[in-house]
Formats: C-alpha cells, sequence, structure tokens
C-alpha cells in the first residue's frame, strides 16, 4: 500500500475514527484503525463492537491495499507531523514506513483480516435533520443521561418518531431533559434508545452548521448516521423508556417567568458553596413580584433577589443548584418560565411551543 495526503485531512479523519476505539479491550485489533486505499480516497474505519465509525479522506493512492494500525500511536504520529503532505506505505509483512518533510516514522502493522467491520444497517426508515439541530438537540439533553450503568435505559437517550415531530428524552432519576423538533415530513412512529456515548461522540464529529444534513436510520437493533465522507453505526440499547408523557403535568399553582442569564449568573454563584457530592439546596422563596435566593453550607453562604413576574401562590422550594444551573446554560430564551406545583413536586421549566421541557426534582431541606 502507498498514499499521500495533507497532514491537516488526514488529523480530522483519525481524529474522527478513534472515537470508536475502545480505551480498554482484550481484543487488540479493536485498538486499531483501519486503513483501506483505493481510488481517490482512504477510509478509516473503527469499531468497539457497540459503534462504529468510517470516514474517508481524499487522498493520492499509488498502490491500494489495506493495514491495521494501532489507534493511539498513529494518531500522535500524525498530530506530531509537520504541515505538509504525508507519505504513508505498508510492505507484505505489514510494516509500516510515515514520511512527512524531512520526519520519518517506522512503526508495525497488522492484518485487516480480523478487523470487525461496520455491520450493515437494513434501514427500514431515514430522517433527514439538520447537522445544526441536532447537535443542538444533544447537547440540550445529553447532561440529563445516567453516568452510571445500575439502569441501562438510562444511559441512553430516547429518540422518538410520531408524525411530523422528532422527541429526544433523557432521564437520570433527578431530571428530564427533553427536545421536540418540528420534521418536514410524516414518518411511522417508533421509539429507540440510542447511548448516550453515541449521542455525544456524535455532537463532536457534526459541524454544527444549518445548511448541512445528517441522516439518520432507523434499523432494528441498530442506528446509523451519516454526514458527507463519515457514516457512524450503533447498537441501540433493549428495553421499555419510562413513561415520559405520565411524568409530565399540566397542573400548577404558581408560575414565575425570570431574565434566564440573570437567574443563570445567580444559581451559578450558589455553586461556590457546594462541593461535590454535597447535597445543599439553593432555596426559592417567592412572594409578590420577587425570587430570594438562598444557600447556606460549611464553605460559607449567599443570598440574592431577583425581579420576576409571579402568578399564583407564595412558594418555598429547594434545588440542587447544579441540576439547575444545567437546564438553564441549555436554553438560549432570554427569559424561562418556571411552574411549580408544590415544594414536594418536580419543577418544570418549559416554552410555549414545547420545543423544549426540563424537569428537576427539589430537594427536602430543614430551615
Amino acid at each position: 500500500m502507498k498514499f499521500t495526503a495533507n497532514k491537516s485531512d488526514l488529523m480530522a479523519g483519525v481524529g474522527i475514527a478513534i472515537r470508536a476505539v475502545p480505551s480498554h479491550t482484550t481484543m487488540k485489533i479493536l485498538e486499531c484503525i483501519l486503513i483501506e486505499a483505493k481510488g481517490s480516497e482512504i477510509i478509516l474505519t473503527a469499531n468497539d463492537m457497540e459503534m462504529g465509525i468510517e470516514t474517508r479522506v481524499k487522498a493520492g493512492v499509488e498502490v491500494p491495499g489495506t493495514v491495521a494500525v494501532d489507534a493511539r500511536m498513529f494518531s500522535e504520529i500524525i498530530r506530531k507531523l509537520p504541515d505538509e503532505i504525508v507519505t504513508f506505505m505498508s510492505d507484505s509483512d505489514y510494516h509500516i514506513l510515515i514520511k512527512c518533510g524531512k520526519a520519518k516514522f517506522s512503526i508495525g502493522g497488522k492484518s485487516g483480516e480480523e478487523f470487525t467491520y461496520l455491520p450493515p444497517v437494513e434501514a427500514e426508515e431515514c430522517v433527514t435533520v439538520s447537522q445544526f439541530t441536532l447537535k443542538s438537540v444533544i447537547q440540550e439533553t445529553i447532561f440529563s443521561v445516567a453516568a452510571n450503568e445500575n439502569n441501562k435505559v438510562m444511559t441512553g437517550e430516547l429518540f422518538e418518531i410520531r408524525g411530523d415531530i422528532f422527541r429526544v428524552v433523557a432521564l437520570d432519576g433527578h431530571r428530564i431533559a427533553i427536545r421536540r423538533v418540528a420534521l418536514k415530513e410524516t414518518f411511522e412512529n417508533r421509539k429507540v434508545i440510542v447511548p448516550g456515548k453515541t449521542l455525544l461522540d456524535m455532537s463532536r464529529i457534526l459541524t454544527g452548521e444549518m445548511d448541512d444534513l445528517v441522516h439518520i436510520y432507523f434499523a432494528k437493533n441498530h442506528i446509523a448516521f451519516e454526514i458527507p465522507g463519515t457514516k457512524m453505526v450503533s447498537r441501540l440499547i433493549d428495553g421499555e423508556y419510562f413513561n415520559i408523557d405520565q411524568m409530565i403535568s399540566g397542573d400548577y399553582e404558581t408560575k414565575i417567568t425570570v431574565n434566564r442569564t440573570l437567574l443563570l449568573s445567580c444559581v451559578d454563584r450558589a455553586t461556590l458553596f457546594v462541593r461535590e457530592g454535597d447535597k445543599k439546596p439553593i432555596i426559592f422563596e417567592l412572594a409578590d413580584q420577587e425570587m430570594h435566593l438562598s444557600i447556606e453550607s460549611p464553605l460559607g453562604a449567599m443570598d440574592e433577589s431577583l425581579d420576576v413576574a409571579k402568578e399564583g401562590k407564595d412558594m418555598v422550594i429547594g434545588f440542587n443548584p447544579r441540576l439547575m444551573l444545567d437546564a438553564l446554560k441549555a436554553i438560549s430564551d432570554e427569559n424561562v418560565t418556571i411552574y411549580l406545583v408544590n415544594p414536594k413536586a418536580p419543577c418544570f421549566i418549559k416554552d410555549d411551543e414545547m420545543s423544549y421541557t426540563y424537569l428537576v426534582l427539589p430537594v427536602n431541606f430543614i430551615r
């Protein structure tokens, strides 16, 4: 095999593919990126058996071929090369020579025969959205995915199609994040649970441009995302997702509208007095058209007041400031509306169009 490619193009391709290389595995071949040179491009493939990525890089292919190379080593070598044309060669024994400018590296490769390619996805349906939309939806919900594996379903996000509405849901037992997107076409109803890691990696690959599209293919056990030059295939999480609609109530006793930036800044300041793992709540005290916020901990205390537009009863309720902060950061509106039922019931932050809904459980406290 022999090909040449721009260092920047090669680095971008390796940076995408390496996201599917496992950090720990007993199968050494999975620590590799498979490089296939043919035509006028090279195809870089990585697969951790749960998620696989295939990405294409323009190249001048002199001798076609296939070789597997250690992903971490290859990535570091390419990253540290000068910004010039890279020449890559491998022989019949999979010895690899990489040259760029006056730099030269020799490393060992492997046969690609043992490599597991991406599973074929017999797509039942394709939904197309802008890369900006998908990236935003993931970023505005992914923080609510559970970090531990106690409940596998919670480590993923629900992708739900209802006619011309695409709904994404994440929850971790303390909060729920929901985003709704209107589609240009109507589709058959379906629900799948996509691993959070897959979505996090996908969001980092997406350009975030409104004019760039991503095609989402749904199959029985897999989901595939395709953007120009790159395909990601992931296993779905088995199981029944929670009935979110039962958890979302339209009833409320108190409704407040407040400037999002001011509230976010205030809650952010409150986190100064919360150590990791602490359960010290920030207290929201609502009376008349004012919201008084306070927090006390061994580290210190804070008191602050904000003007709000309030409808309904006065109320005192406590929240984990970090959970409230995550929700506020995910919203871009100038003002946010918070709906409260009672001090022991979840609060809802949502807009009139229901394009986003965030549920945060309250924290019990003694005054």
